[in-house]
Order: C-alpha cells, then structure tokens, then sequence
C-alpha cells in the first residue's frame, strides 16, 4: 500500500512536471520551413495567441506623437520604450485596440537602455499578457533563428486597421539587446515581441527601413530595474531620454504676497495651473506640503524643479482650503 501510494505520488509529480513545461515549437529548430505542414504549424500558433496578445496592445499618445507599449497585469502596468514616454510622470493617454481611451501617468524609465514603463489610471481590470520571468525554468529563454511576431500601432492609431502583427525570426540575442527581422516603422517602438507560445520577450527600440536596425528590449533588462521603475526612477544619462534640468519647470501663474501665502494675479491659459483649475484670487498655501511664505520662497522651490516633475499645491479659495496635483512643463 505504502509503494503505490509513492507511486502515484511520483507520476503525479512527473504530470505536473511535464504540463508546466512550454512546449516548444518544433520548426524553431528549422533552418527553413521544409513543408506545408511547417508553414501551417506557424500559423497555428501564431492564430492562438494572436487575439489575446493584440487586447493587450496599446496606442501611447503623448502631445503630437505616439508609439506603443503593452499592458503586463490586470491593473493596467505598461512596458513600453524610454523613449516613447521620454520621462517620468508624465501624463498621457493610452487607446485600446477598440478605440477606448485612458488617461495614464509614466512611471520610471532606463535611458541608457530605451526600457519604459507607465500606469493606466483606472480602477479597472485589463486585458494582460505572459511575459518570460526571471529565472522561470518552466519557459524557454528565445534562441536565435526562433520565429516571433511583432505587433504594433505602425503610424498611430487606426480603429478601422487595428494594430499590425509582423512575422519574422530572431536574428541576434544579446543580454542587453535582441534583433528581429520583424519590418517595424515608427508608432511601433515600445511595442512587444513575442514568441510562438504567446510569451512577451521583448519590447521595440530602435526601427527602421533596414532589418538590421530592428532592435527589442529583452525583458531581463526591465526585470533588473523593475522596482526602481515601477517607483518612478529616471535611471541613466541617455541616450534614449534626456533627464530635464532643474529650473526649466513651468506652470503658469504670477503671484503677489500677501497674509497666509501668495495671492495668484495671472494665470496663463493652456498651462498646467489653468489646466488643474487654478484662478486668479487663489492664495496658494503649500507646494507639495511645504509652506509657501514669499515669492522668493516660490521662486527658490521652482529653481530645484523640473519639466515633468509632479507638484501638489494647496491653497485658499473663498475661505476653504483645495489641493490639485499638476505635471510641471517647460517654459
């Protein structure tokens, strides 16, 4: 009794075993596909994992241009390229593949390896995609020559074209970057690669006309700054985005002193405090909980800022005191 329990204990852990493993797919290991059954075994996989992997797809829109990233976990986590989002905290809208817009805040970014992430702004539960975990063995690391697809908003978005899947194989595989000969354009950097079992591997940086200018974010490189990301860290010194200056934030409003803060005179229209719903006889009272008790106390607290930096301002207005939060810009 005692040797078939142990028995059935090690088939079960040898099932478990063998149904976590992915599966991989066996023309990968193909120079070039030698038959119809081949070329059919690709578009099998790719018609799997097709639907689900372009849900997740994102527009990423951001003043006049765009580019786009992929939603990685139900709450909304996008991974995308540093240079689509170009800095931290910033605001931006993100478009589904069914036309539906979100307002979204950059998180961190890595300069020095074009890796992006931003937030979607919403309570609600998004479409996500697997990605390959650090030291997951259950995964298959991409080899060269694996097939991969490519999806992206290629010159924006266009509801009525939805976003646009390339295929193509692994050219190169490196730690910090992996090439396709995947045909990318601008509006797809930022966006996923993904291997033939539906696992994001990479994310887009730099496309091009020529195949060998196609280069992805490997997604060990995002796990290796993964919380300073996700906790708005602006790491490196380029190229891929460039760390603003203090002093060059901006948000539109001239004050005068007076007793208990600093009385707004001015506000300028299409600025972040006219966007926020700031008015002209607020009396500003704190910059992100600290007193503001002159102008030359404003000014010194705008010196050490930067465009996108965030701001909290409270202040008085007929008597009861506000708070709005504003994203600095440049002058």
């Amino acid at each position: 009794m005692r040797l078939l329990a142990k028995l059935t204990v090690c088939v079960l852990i040898a099932t478990l075993a063998t149904t976590s493993a992915v599966e991989r797919l066996y023309v990968n290991d193909k120079k070039v596909p030698e038959s119809s059954e081949d070329l059919l075994a690709i578009q099998a996989s790719l018609q799997k994992h097709l639907a689900e992997a372009r849900a997740a797809t994102v527009c990423i829109k951001m003043g006049q241009g765009s580019g786009t990233g992929v939603i990685v976990s139900e709450n909304g986590l996008v991974l995308t390229a540093a240079h689509v989002i170009s800095g931290v905290l910033k605001e931006m809208k993100v478009i589904m593949e069914d036309g539906t817009e979100y307002e979204a805040r950059s998180l961190g970014l890595n300069s020095e390896n074009d890796a992006g992430m931003l937030q979607i702004l919403s309570d609600e539960k998004f479409p996500f995609v697997a990605y390959e975990h650090q030291n997951d063995a259950s995964r298959s690391s991409t080899r060269v020559g694996d097939w991969v697809f490519a999806i992206g908003h290629s010159g924006g978005f266009d509801k009525a074209r939805g976003s646009v899947v390339r295929l193509g194989r692994m050219v190169k595989v490196s730690e910090a970057t992996v090439y396709s000969d995947c045909t990318l354009i601008g509006g797809d950097s930022g966006g996923p690669l993904f291997d033939m079992n539906g696992n994001l591997v990479a994310i887009h940086s730099r496309v091009g006309g020529r195949i060998a200018q196609n280069m992805h974010v490997p997604l060990q490189v995002f796990h290796n700054d993964w919380p300073m990301l996700e906790k708005g860290a602006f790491i490196g010194d380029g190229p891929f985005a460039e760390k603003p200056k203090p002093g060059s934030g901006f948000m539109g409003v001239a004050v005068e002193e007076r007793s208990g803060g600093l009385e707004v005179v001015q506000v300028e229209p299409n600025y972040p405090a006219a966007d926020a719903g700031i008015q002209i006889g607020d009396v500003l009272v704190s910059m992100n909980s600290v007193a503001l008790k002159s102008k030359a106390n404003l000014k010194s607290r705008m010196e050490k800022l930067a465009e996108g930096d965030h701001v909290k301002l409270e202040f008085s207005r007929d008597g009861k005191l506000k708070s709005v939060e504003l994203n600095l810009v440049k002058r």
